[in-house]
């Protein structure tokens, strides 16, 4: 198996999905996906739980657990994180995290990847800033972040919500590490994306999302007396993932 940093190539990016649960896993491997990683905000709500507030530590670690029986690289979203938390999901399976700024000051955050790479060298801390996440985005501030955490040692860095090409290659440009975007439907193609130099394309709670859309679809075309989607997987398919069993 290649190492996960060595996936992040120039000219053909990592296409990282991120899942929520074994099943979901368990049918990315099987369509050929050499690296998963977790969507914070998918094992959030199947727990019944709030994104983006440091609630979901313990599931997201029992989810790393479970998946590190499968054949395929694991990266663990962790939120805004901690070195116990890196040192945990390291421990159970995970060859990267991702841990978030959520626009703390640049310093504080650079402070956790160094702690990060100094306990665990080998994990790949893929640094995310949110400086374009749910607000109108600050290039200026992006770069400068990217290249705070690049020196502090992230192996890469991620800035969701980044969507215009030109930012897109200013920050490829200003880091020598791997840029890591988030894939908007409406906004991106991962060839267009190839050739601005990004390495990582991350799917976050897009199929999280899809899933439950295609819930309500498929709910909604029983009652109502429409077509249901031919492309569903057999039932024998799903189920033979049932005895998966978390790794020693």
């Amino acid at each position: 198996m290649n190492s996960f940093a060595a996936l992040h190539r120039a000219g053909d990016p990592l296409v990282l999905p991120n899942v929520w649960d074994v099943a979901s896993a368990r049918l990315l491997v099987e369509a050929g996906f050499p690296a998963l990683g977790t969507t914070s905000l998918g094992v959030a709500a199947t727990n019944g739980l709030p994104d983006g507030v440091g609630a979901t530590e313990a599931e997201s670690l029992a989810l790393i657990r479970r998946l590190a029986a499968l054949p395929v690289q694991l990266t663990a979203d962790i939120e805004t994180g901690s070195v116990a938390a890196a040192v945990a999901v390291a421990e159970a399976g995970a060859v990267g995290v991702n841990v978030e700024d959520a626009l703390r000051p640049a310093a504080e955050h650079a402070t956790l990847i160094r702690s990060v790479k100094r306990e665990v060298p080998e994990l790949f801390v893929n640094a995310r800033t949110d400086t374009h996440w749910q607000r109108p985005g600050d290039l200026a501030e992006a770069i400068s972040r990217v290249r705070c955490y690049a020196d502090a040692g992230a192996d890469g860095v991620f800035v969701p919500g980044l969507s215009e090409p030109a930012d897109i290659a200013a920050v490829v440009a200003a880091v020598e590490v791997p840029v890591n975007i988030l894939f908007l439907p409406d906004r991106h193609t991962v060839a267009a994306l190839a050739e601005l130099g990004v390495r990582r394309i991350s799917t976050g709670s897009l199929l999280f999302r899809a899933a439950l859309a295609a819930i309500v679809e498929t709910a909604t075309a029983v009652r109502d007396g429409h077509p249901i989607h031919p492309n569903l997987p057999p039932y024998a398919q799903v189920n033979a993932g049932s005895g998966l069993r978390p790794s020693a």
